[in-house]
Order: C-alpha cells, then sequence, then structure tokens
C-alpha cells in the first residue's frame, strides 16, 4: 500500500533510483527541484537541486554497497568504512545520513540514508520531526514495499499534522491556513529560518500545491470526528471545547505530548501526563504551549543534524550549500522589497 496520488514512475526518477542499491524499503522526493513552489519559474526549478530520501531495512549493508557503487559521493569519512558510517548515521542529529551535491542524470542531488526503524519510529513518536516533517508535505513517492508498519506509520504522521494544527487554528478556518500551518510544522524553531532559508518558503510550497495537499489530507479530514470539513466552500470548523482540545490532546505524538509536559508542569511535582494534557485543554494558551513544544523538537534535530551534516557533506560541499541556500533566501527577500 501506498499513500494515495503520490507515486511518480517516470523513467526520470527510475533511472536515479537505478543508481543505488535496491534493498530500500521506502524511496522519495521532495522539495524545490521536485514540486514547483511560488515564485519559481520550470526553468530555476530544474536548475534546483533534488532531494531524496532513502529508508533502508540494514544500513550497513546498504552503505556497503554504496561505497561500492558510489565511493566518490561519500566524504572522508568513507574511509571509517560502512559499519561506522552506519553508527554516524544512527547515533547522531535526526538519525539521517545525507550525501550532498552529487551530479546524477544532468541534475544535482542530495539523498539521505535512515534506517527503517528510525523512519518509523520518527513518524509515529516525533523524536526528531526531521523525516516525519518533510513527510507532512507533499513527496514524491517513488518506491514504498509492502510493510504494514511502514503504511500505518505514515498515515499516523498526517494524523499527528492535522491534530497538532486543529489545536494552534481558530475555532473556524480555510483549507490554505491549514495547509500553511501543517507546511510550516517543520520550520518552526529551526534555525536555518533565520539564516539560510527563504522566509517565505513555507507560503510559497503551499501557494502553488494546494491540490497536492487536498490529495493528501482529504480522507483524513472527512473521517476526522473533530472537525466539521466542507471541501465545496475550501472550509473547516473544529471543536475548541476543552473536551474537544484534550482528545487532540491525547492524540498527539508521545514526544510532543513530553515537551508539553515539561513546559507546564513545574519540576518535583511529577503529575502524570493525561493530568497535565487536561490543564492544558483548559487553558486560553494551549495553542502557543502546543507551538512551543513542536519548535523544541525542530530546534533541537535541525541543530545537530547541521552539524553532523559538516562530517558528512565534507568542509568544501558544505561552504557551496551553505552559500547557494543563503543566495535562495537572498533572492526572496528581494522579491519581497
Amino acid at each position: 500500500m501506498t499513500l494515495p496520488a503520490l507515486q511518480n514512475t517516470s523513467v526520470f526518477y527510475r533511472r536515479i533510483l537505478s543508481q543505488f542499491p535496491q534493498d530500500i524499503s521506502l524511496a522519495f522526493a521532495y522539495g524545490s527541484g521536485v514540486f514547483k513552489q511560488a515564485g519559481t519559474t520550470q526553468g530555476q526549478m530544474g536548475r534546483n537541486m533534488m532531494d531524496f530520501v532513502f529508508a533502508v531495512d540494514d544500513p550497513i549493508t546498504w552503505h556497503k554497497k554504496n561505497l561500492r557503487e558510489n565511493r566518490k559521493h561519500y566524504s572522508l569519512l568513507k574511509f571509517l568504512g560502512p559499519k561506522q558510517i552506519s553508527s554516524i548515521q544512527n547515533d547522531y542529529g535526526a538519525a539521517v545520513y545525507f550525501n550532498t551535491l552529487v551530479p546524477t542524470d544532468g541534475r544535482m542531488i542530495k539523498y539521505g540514508v535512515i534506517s527503517t526503524d528510525s523512519l518509523i519510529d520518527d513518524l509515529l513518536h516525533w523524536k526528531t520531526m526531521y523525516v516525519a516533517g518533510r513527510l507532512h508535505k507533499p513527496v514524491r513517492i517513488l518506491l514504498q514495499n509492502e510493510n504494514g508498519k511502514l503504511h500505518a506509520a505514515l498515515v499516523s504522521n498526517l494524523k499527528s499534522a492535522v491534530n497538532a494544527c486543529f489545536l494552534m487554528l481558530p475555532e473556524s478556518f480555510s483549507e490554505e491556513e491549514l495547509f500553511h500551518q501543517i507546511a510550516g510544522l517543520s520550520y518552526s524553531g529551526d534555525f536555518r529560518m533565520v539564516i539560510g532559508e527563504d522566509k517565505s518558503k513555507v507560503s510559497n510550497i503551499v501557494k502553488d500545491n494546494m491540490q497536492h495537499f487536498r490529495i493528501l489530507y482529504n480522507n483524513i479530514l472527512q473521517e476526522c470526528p473533530q472537525v466539521v470539513y466542507r471541501p465545496q466552500q475550501g472550509r473547516l470548523e473544529v471543536d475548541k471545547s476543552p473536551e474537544g482540545q484534550f482528545t487532540q490532546l491525547m492524540a498527539l505524538p508521545r514526544t510532543l505530548q513530553q515537551q508539553i509536559t515539561r513546559l507546564v508542569d513545574p519540576p518535583g511535582k511529577n503529575r502524570d501526563v493525561e493530568e497535565i494534557l487536561l490543564q492544558v485543554a483548559q487553558d486560553p494558551d494551549c495553542a502557543s504551549v502546543v507551538q512551543q513544544g513542536i519548535s523544541s523538537i525542530v530546534k533541537t534535530s535541525s541543530i545537530s543534524q547541521s552539524v553532523k551534516g559538516i562530517a558528512t557533506a565534507g568542509l568544501m560541499k558544505t561552504v557551496s550549500y551553505s552559500m547557494k541556500k543563503l543566495q535562495k533566501m537572498s533572492k526572496g527577500w528581494w522579491r519581497k522589497t
């Protein structure tokens, strides 16, 4: 089973995938090199780097094969061997190992490798929200094996995004406001939004991809008992009663619940999570508390993964990649002035 209507099996993507070891449980492409964003022409899009994530069941074996087939993709860490590379992948940052600025089929690509177990953990619990946050937005699913646990986790991640956003939005809102809130979850607290990313990034993602967001979230919104969804009018009304908010808080991923608990519960009181979430559900500042909880998760993982990226990419590629990000940020700034 795959996420609805998000498959892309074009020859171009299949050619790229064919250059990597094939034991992949999930492969997807994302970002401005894959989906057109507002303010970007088709020509500019064709020059943007394409981003991929590969989930693999056995990272050591996968890196061993990839080192044999694509050794040039790696920084000096390749000399440590597949076991150490896998250890760096799993034990530091957001459990992803990126190779960046890789020329492939006339395009420049970046690809991240994550273990299937780490991906499922992030999707279910938002431990880092690093890959889970990317999967809140439309992506091109290139390959997905028949892993029922992974499929269930992918759907759970989308439901969690909706629940979190219901808590941060007013009683009545538009589809565009919901999708803007969802797209912004993984950027909330990300230090790169201060320096390194176009400040209009979230708006640009949503504006030209409304239909992709509708496809991704339609069934979840139609089936959710917490919301009245009127797709014809593009409007939604959510239950903002304390009871409704408590139900939404209880459905949040475990790590976010823990972050909210730390924000609200003074040290030493040791109340249980349900009691604290009941208090938050009745708090006028509930939306702010949820926002702070998400920001704290994203901030931690974005910093640690970026530090790790210096080692996995190598210094020269890191400088080159950072300069490209700064150029995109400055172009976005000039468009707004």
